[in-house]
């Protein structure tokens, strides 16, 4: 089979884009800002749209079947590096002890003036299932 375009009900997303993309053993999920389902960036500042974010890709992971467990890598993008330690707290808070690869990079700005988006790749030995 070839690869499987998703998308999950109740997280907002941009028409350019899938939420993910099933191919194989791996799961790709697209870049995720902290917003909720009308693309409204949570308040609160970096932590918030930290851990909205975070529940934005765990949300696209269990809605294939999958938990935020199976996740192997992840890019974070950050407007100002500045908030590095605070997002990397809520990251932390989120992931627990035994966190997936990361890399973090700075960038100029991100759609709908995010502060952070983060994107990642998930592994399940036993594959994946699009939401009906």
């Amino acid at each position: 089979m070839g690869a499987q375009r998703v998308n999950i009900d109740g997280v907002g997303r941009l028409p350019a884009f899938s939420h993910a993309v099933i191919a194989g053993q791996h799961l790709h999920v697209s870049g995720m800002l902290g917003a909720d389902a009308e693309l409204q960036l949570v308040e609160g500042g970096i932590r918030a749209e930290t851990t909205r974010t975070l529940e934005n890709l765990a949300r696209i992971i269990a809605g294939c079947g999958g938990t935020f467990a199976d996740v192997v890598k992840v890019n974070v993008h950050l407007t100002d590096m500045a908030d590095f330690a605070a997002m990397n707290e809520a990251y932390l808070e989120f992931v627990g002890d035994d966190p997936p690869a990361r890399i973090t990079t700075g960038t100029t700005a991100l759609a709908l003036g995010a502060a952070v988006e983060m994107d990642c790749i998930a592994y399940r030995e036993d594959g994946w299932s699009a939401p009906v």
